[in-house]
């Protein structure tokens, strides 16, 4: 009986709230699906080769190394990450929106392209659970939500892989990342997070944030999972610059 409620209920709230396209905010056509037709050939989805540890496109000459310029200079606490799309074009305004203009409806569309672009790899690492980046607790507060948690449960659901919003949680108000500098990044998330549960006892762990910039953010977190005895640590990002540092 569930089975045969659940498409009715999701035809009766695609009229309430008919679905929209997060590269332009507009409400999709019956013929469209995820992103409206002029949004949808310049959205990019991440495609190999990528870059082992964080996931970002590489260049031909890159690929010898698997490595992107940033990861072969610099060491991180996960194992490796990937992401669905470059931010670049309608995602940079989608991801704006997403963040803080209260459009979780856009997470619709970021689950179903995960499954497409990262199904296989999220089924090979087989987590036992999937973690979001945790945002300062005044601050969720006064904006109604965690994106990060938003996109981490719907992935949750699709996949059928428990959720744990408070294994990681976040005790500092730190300055917002987009106004420091490369250098500075990791310095301000220094401490930023801690464990909030004092058993955890998973062996795999996949880590869930929006945009992945220098990977500050997500080395941070993982660091208190290596703490807390996670051997694998693994990221998914709704997207990813597209050159070093972006």
């Amino acid at each position: 009986m569930k089975k045969i409620l659940m498409p009715i209920a999701c035809k009766v709230k695609d009229l309430i709230y008919p679905p929209r396209c997060p590269g332009c905010d507009r409400v999709l056509a019956p013929d469209e699906r995820n992103f409206c037709k002029k949004c949808a050939p310049k959205v990019k989805k991440i495609t190999l080769p990528v870059c082992r540890i964080c996931g970002k496109s590489i260049t031909q000459k890159d690929e010898k190394e698997c490595l992107c310029g940033d990861c072969q200079k610099r060491k991180h606490y996960y194992d490796s990450g990937r992401a669905v799309y470059e931010y670049s074009g309608p995602m940079k305004k989608a991801m704006y929106r997403f963040k803080y203009s209260n459009r979780r409806c856009y997470v619709s569309a970021f689950t179903e392209d995960s499954e497409q672009v990262l199904g296989g790899w999220i089924r090979e690492i087989r987590p036992d659970v999937i973690v979001p980046v945790p945002m300062y607790e005044k601050k969720k507060r006064m904006r109604g939500y965690n994106q990060a948690e938003v996109l981490a449960n719907s992935i949750s659901a699709r996949f059928d892989i428990p959720f744990d919003k408070a294994i990681v949680k976040r005790r500092a108000d730190t300055t917002p990342m987009k106004e420091l500098s490369r250098e500075n990044r990791r310095e301000n998330l220094k401490n930023a997070f801690i464990l909030g549960k004092s058993d955890v006892k998973f062996n795999c762990v996949l880590i869930v944030d929006d945009i992945y910039t220098t990977g500050a953010t997500v080395d941070a977190v993982a660091q208190v999972l290596r703490g807390a005895g996670v051997s694998h640590i693994y990221a998914l990002y709704a997207c990813i610059g597209k050159g070093n540092g972006e």
